[in-house]
């Protein structure tokens, strides 16, 4: 049976009990529909007015049927190049350091910045763009994220001078504003487009293209900008080309974007969507939503470890040159060559995760064993790094990144499942400044650490945290609400209340009791 045909059959037959509740809603509201936050005389109502009214009991209870549209994969693409374009503005001054450091007469503290930077804006901006794509809507989100992206890209062409340093500076800020509107969408790209058996699969596609970005940012740039130590006109001159050549794919990306971008498909694609449409928009509040997600102990839990492992993957990709160099001097070329490695095996990581998920739905099983191998590759990339052979770092590289870039998708999705009917932009954009946050620290510690000593001290401080990560993975509670509800077993409310709450175990426990006693 195809996803076609599992997801286009009878809505009604698949609503056999009551609906989740969505946690956004207004105080006040949640009493006025019967929900437990009313308190004591919710549970006194009879269990069938909580029950979702089938499709035929009355007008303006209907939904639209399931379908998937084939404007999914257009929009799905047209993220993934423009998200691919700022991972690559991301990560080019880093992979060429030694050139900036050269050509801008700057210290590599200040080439760091030009990376850290994506990290910095990223945090105080994260709020006012979740809480933008959750109230102006999609399409205005992914204008935003695109168009930034773009004027970034055209500032840095008049940043060629060796004394305009602050401009690119200026250009490479924008580009970190445009990050904002990016890394929060591709969970809910996958939600509102795609179906239950593609929605992990295309999570994965879309967390990729950042990806990608990275790889070639690793691999093009010491290409196009050979470090020509004797001669800063030539330098300038390839970095110029460097430059104009990303406006100008931004610039048509942008235009793509305006022509492909809707607000969401025709038809609802999955039963989550289909019960989340039928919330009235001035039921939902922002405030609400952030304060029931810091309330829901697994995803604080989330929300620290996918920090700790991206963090630590930031650091890692933005020091990568400076290890490379450091023990292996001369080798530029080699280094992004290197980081190339790690991406491309970790893209094939995030597929593999995908349709692992899509399979299985193991979310806290697969999350966990990935950290866990992410952590093994660490160490052994940490005690492999000076033995004075590439070849092994190339391959300990890769192990590392297939493990570790394939963790990114895994916890976007896994915050999706433990968090619905959350806004997924919100759930993502919290885990994206997190790892940001995360990732300024573990750089600037880890940068100094190789400063000072050697990067052998810096990776084994990463590999200190990340063991903690996985003891807080292993204590998630794996509570998949959004896959119960595609699989149409709603006999489990998904309540306005933390997973762990009282008023959750109250009400279990008089459901409990009413059993027994109807039972007697």
């Amino acid at each position: 049976q195809g996803p076609h045909d599992s997801e286009a059959g009878s809505v009604g037959s698949m609503l056999a009990g009551p609906p989740p509740q969505p946690n956004g809603f207004l105080l006040g509201k949640e009493a006025e529909r019967g929900s437990p936050a009313a308190g004591a005389d919710a549970g006194a109502l009879p269990e069938a007015q909580a029950m979702l009214p089938a499709p035929d009991s009355g007008p303006g209870v209907a939904r639209a049927p399931i379908r998937l549209s084939r404007r999914r994969l257009a929009v799905l693409a047209v993220f993934s190049l423009y998200s691919l374009v700022n991972a690559f503005q991301w990560i080019h001054y880093s992979i060429l350091s030694s050139v900036f450091v050269r050509f801008y007469r700057a210290s590599y503290t200040r080439v760091d910045w030009l990376s850290m930077v994506y990290m910095v804006a990223y945090v105080p901006l994260i709020l006012p763009a979740t809480w933008l794509l959750d109230t102006r809507g999609l399409r205005l989100t992914a204008l935003l994220g695109s168009g930034l992206n773009c004027l970034g890209a055209w500032l840095k062409c008049a940043s060629v001078r060796q004394d305009l340093y602050p401009v690119t500076l200026l250009a490479q800020t924008v580009c970190a504003v445009a990050q904002v509107f990016i890394l929060g969408l591709p969970s809910r790209i996958a939600a509102v487009w795609f179906g239950p058996k593609e929605v992990s699969t295309a999570c994965a596609v879309a967390v990729l293209g950042n990806q990608l970005g990275t790889a070639i940012g690793f691999l093009l740039p010491p290409v196009l900008v050979p470090n020509t130590v004797d001669d800063t006109d030539l330098m300038g001159h390839n970095i110029s080309i460097m430059f104009y050549g990303t406006a100008a794919v931004s610039t048509l990306l942008f235009l793509l974007t305006g022509v492909v971008f809707d607000e969401k498909p025709k038809y609802p694609p999955s039963q989550a969507q289909a019960v989340l449409q039928d919330v009235p928009p001035e039921d939902y509040s922002y405030k609400q939503s952030i304060i029931n997600l810091f309330r829901n102990i697994p995803f604080v839990l989330l929300l620290i470890s996918y920090g700790m492992m991206t963090g630590a993957f930031y650091s890692v990709s933005t020091l990568l040159n400076q290890m490379i160099v450091t023990q292996y001097p001369g080798e530029e070329v080699n280094a992004g060559r290197i980081g190339l490695t790690l991406v491309v095996a970790g893209m094939v990581g995030s597929i593999i995760c995908g349709l692992w998920l899509d399979y299985t739905k193991t979310y806290k099983q697969t999350t966990l064993i990935v950290y866990i191998l992410s952590f093994v590759g660490m160490t052994i990339f940490t005690f492999t790094l000076d033995i004075g052979n590439l070849v092994i770092v190339f391959v300990t590289g890769g192990v590392l990144g297939f493990f570790m870039t394939g963790y990114l998708p895994l916890g976007f999705e896994f915050a999706v499942e433990i968090t619905y009917p959350e806004s997924e932009g919100t759930s993502s954009g919290l885990l994206n400044a997190s790892a940001q946050i995360f990732g300024i620290l573990f750089t600037l510690v880890q940068g100094k650490l190789i400063t000072d000593y050697d990067p052998r001290a810096g990776n084994l401080f990463l590999c200190a945290w990340m063991f903690v990560g996985i003891i807080l993975t292993a204590l998630i509670k794996s509570d998949l609400r959004r896959h119960t509800v595609n699989s149409g077993i709603l006999n489990t409310d998904i309540k306005a209340v933390p997973v762990d709450s009282p008023t959750e175990h109250e009400k279990n426990n008089t459901m409990l009791k009413n059993q027994s006693e109807s039972a007697v």
